[in-house]
């Protein structure tokens, strides 16, 4: 991607996040596609790809709250999401909020969590609010939840179940670098122990509303939309059916169209593309579909089963 073609506004937090994040760019776009869509973002891989690293440099560069939840078997959902408190000087219960609370907010290997938490969590993901008791609390705007996963790892997870992983925006996979980028990943490492971390920008809050307003106007012709409506209906009817245990639901028509917007507005295009529906249809429709027992044993994933409708659906 041309760094030249991303908003004016949003430049420094592009090069920014480039700087420090060596052999991400695909990473880096699935962040500020997020933030500007309104949707969340869980994160695969294995340990030492710099997934905690990408969501704390996003944090210095906006202006707003973070905070992090290390996410352990042992986590009780008021120690995300907050709890009533008894305050004897006034003989009431005064709530006390949890770091769910935050514009940004890190949960670190949410597959740790119980399924109790991470049922809190994406309820306050979904409606944007928590209720302790009798009172509903309103979460902050903008809120983003980027949650992290490792698949290595087995013992002591609680893997999200297939409704709840419907609740992120994207689903984004990363790979182990090649030679070339783990030499330049050393490289920055090196440099950032011998010299002080560069000046953050800080994208404020009225910037990234306004972004935010413009990359949701970008135009989605109805042609794009009806192509999303075939790649999304290809999974309920066709070949591709046979393979699926359960099809995409309409919410993946909705986070694979504000996606595209929002890619297309990084890109400085005031229009969609099929190439950006392309792209994301992987992050935005695998983990919404469930696979047959037959082509679990066969060995087949959810983004093949993608790839493949890819193929087989013609843009326009």
């Amino acid at each position: 991607m041309d760094i030249q073609t991303t908003p004016a506004g949003l430049r420094p937090l592009w090069e920014h996040l480039s700087h420090g994040l060596i052999g991400h760019e695909r990473l880096i776009e699935r962040l500020l596609i997020a933030l500007l869509s309104g949707g969340h973002i869980l994160i695969e891989g294995p340990p030492g790809l710099a997934k905690t690293r990408a969501v704390k440099w996003l944090s210095e560069a906006i202006e707003g709250s973070f905070a992090r939840i290390q996410c352990t078997p042992d986590l009780m959902p008021s120690d995300l999401t907050g709890t009533p408190v008894y305050r004897p000087q006034t003989a009431t219960f005064e709530f006390v909020r949890g770091p769910v609370f935050h514009n940004l907010v890190l949960v670190d290997e949410v597959n740790r969590a119980p399924p109790k938490v991470q049922s809190a969590l994406l309820e306050a993901m979904a409606e944007h609010q928590v209720t302790a008791g009798n009172e509903t609390h309103p979460l902050p705007d903008p809120f983003l939840v980027v949650a992290t996963q490792n698949p290595i790892e087995q013992d002591g997870t609680f893997p999200l179940p297939e409704a709840q992983l419907d609740r992120f925006l994207l689903y984004v996979v990363l790979t182990l670098p090649d030679a070339e980028t783990e030499r330049r990943i050393l490289d920055l490492v090196e440099a950032e122990g011998a010299s002080p971390a560069p000046q953050s920008p800080q994208l404020t809050l009225q910037v990234l509303a306004e972004a935010r307003r413009q990359a949701m106007a970008t135009h989605l012709a109805p042609e794009l939309r009806d192509y999303i409506v075939r790649l999304v209906m290809a999974t309920r009817d066709g070949p591709a059916r046979e393979t699926l245990a359960h099809a995409v639901s309409p919410r993946g028509s909705l986070a694979l169209a504000a996606s595209a917007k929002a890619r297309a507005y990084l890109r400085g295009r005031d229009h969609a593309l099929p190439e950006d529906v392309e792209a994301l249809a992987p992050d935005a429709l695998a983990h919404r579909m469930v696979l047959s027992w037959r082509a679990t044993a066969e060995g087949l994933t959810t983004r093949e089963v993608v790839a493949r409708i890819l193929r087989e659906v013609e843009p326009l």
